[in-house]
């Protein structure tokens, strides 16, 4: 087997990805795409994001297939997601291939360019976008690779002239530790991902490790609160935080009106004025906060800067309304770990406050169910009814024990239910509440646009 992993780049005529519908490989799979590379891959099953890829001229099969496979690529990238006894996989492994992870092309792609990097357990998704919306409609101008799908372009990935490079750095299988960003971002560290990192001590280890990677002369910027530990020698160091007054980049006067927020910025230079954001959750003031941080940092006027965040449309699957009359609302959400929910649940109750919240989450991981169950059951019961879909397994098999029953039994609120995909649709089509929320990082969006029209249709 070939372990040798080699930079490609000026090389690279073929590349095959495994995996290539994931949101993180496809990002990658457009850019070189876009470098005339040709590109093709493997993945489970069709999705939009695969049928977007195969209009744009990738070659995507979705069985495990030798005879489908590239064998003329020089470069094999792979999610790890992907079972240990895949046959594609193996094959290019044992016929000594160059076979990377996303992580490694990464690094690739961003060690000779001005990186900024976005990490945390939560919130960098949309933290990133925002960040590399503002650089794009103010055309400062980067490259972006995005861990969502940005709803004012309607894709994860877009390539400028400018070797700026805008980068979700994901903390899973710590990934995010193949990066050397200019600037980085940290937006949370929680307990997450213990099955890769075991103990909370040890992502926050990680975190501290992926802030010594920042170059030398770069800056850190960090949400106010987090304990991360690094070597400040070679970096300014900088917070942010919504309405946390001790914070080099903070809000105030922060007001709601028809679902927008409106805020001053607080930053070193002095006060951004009446700042418009066009998206739910206080959550969202926050990871705007950053993302105006690092465009302020980067000189960029500040009206322009103004003008960009009120043009964001947010990100797919983030705080996303998919329904909003004056009778029904709907609102889809990745939040899958209980921070995220509890953030998610508060945004609502910002803006809908007296509102009923039906709450519909689907759990991911037995793993993460198991190890935050107590936390999820908490944030849980701060909805007015709950419906748990069944646990989605992602790359995992079952722990004993281990349901969306579980935590139902757990839970105070009356309100409360486990139900299959079947009977949430057959909810949806009679139920008289006004405002549901549904989140969940599995295959819950395959249901939201059928309940969205159930609803449209029953208002």
């Amino acid at each position: 087997m070939n372990t040798q992993i080699i930079n490609p780049l000026t090389n690279i005529k073929n590349i095959y990805f495994i995996g290539i519908g994931g949101i993180g490989m496809s990002a990658l799979a457009r850019y070189f795409n876009t470098q005339g590379v040709h590109v093709s891959g493997y993945d489970k099953t069709p999705t939009v994001l695969t049928d977007d890829l195969v209009k744009e001229g990738i070659k995507i099969h979705f069985e495990d297939d030798l005879n489908q496979m590239d064998k003329a690529a020089t470069v094999i990238v792979y999610t790890p997601a992907i079972p240990a006894d895949h046959g594609e996989l193996n094959y290019y492994r044992d016929h000594g291939y160059n076979v990377v992870k996303r992580s490694d092309v990464l690094q690739w792609v961003t060690e000779n360019a001005f990186t900024i990097g976005i990490a945390g357990t939560h919130g960098k998704t949309t933290t990133t976008s925002m960040t590399a919306h503002i650089l794009r409609h103010t055309e400062y101008g980067c490259n972006a690779f995005l861990g969502g799908i940005a709803s004012n372009y309607n894709t994860n990935f877009w390539s400028h002239e400018k070797n700026v490079v805008v980068v979700e750095a994901d903390e899973y299988d710590r990934s995010f530790l193949k990066l050397s960003p200019n600037i980085a971002v940290i937006t949370a560290v929680d307990p997450d991902h213990l099955d890769i990192y075991g103990t909370a001590e040890e992502v926050l280890k990680a975190f501290g490790q992926y802030a010594d990677k920042i170059k030398p002369g770069g800056t850190l910027i960090q949400k106010m609160g987090t304990t991360v530990v690094t070597s400040s020698d070679h970096k300014t160091i900088q917070t942010y935080g919504y309405d946390k007054n001790g914070a080099s980049y903070h809000t105030q006067n922060l007001k709601v009106v028809d679902g927008s927020y409106i805020f001053d910025l607080v930053h070193p230079g002095g006060v951004l004025k009446e700042v418009i954001l066009n998206m739910g959750g206080l959550h969202n003031v926050e990871n705007a906060t950053a993302a105006i941080a690092i465009a302020l940092i980067l000189g960029i006027d500040e009206n322009k800067i103004k003008l960009a965040v009120a043009d964001f449309k947010g990100v797919k699957r983030r705080f996303e309304y998919k329904v909003k009359t004056e009778n029904k609302v709907l609102i889809d959400d990745y939040a899958h770990h209980p921070e995220e929910l509890n953030a998610l649940i508060s945004g609502v109750r910002s803006i809908y406050p007296g509102e009923k919240m039906v709450l519909v989450f689907q759990p991911h991981l037995y793993s993460r169910t198991q190890d935050q169950c107590d936390g999820f059951v908490e944030t849980l019961d701060k909805a007015d009814e709950v419906i748990l879909l069944p646990i989605y397994p992602a790359r995992e098999l079952p722990i004993p024990g281990v349901t969306s029953d579980m935590l139902i039994e757990k839970m105070s609120i009356s309100k409360k239910q486990v139900m299959s995909k079947e009977a949430l649709l057959a909810w949806a089509a009679t139920t008289p509440d006004k405002l549901i929320v549904m989140a969940g990082a599995g295959d819950i969006d395959v249901c939201i646009n059928h309940i969205k029209d159930l609803l449209i249709s029953t208002k």
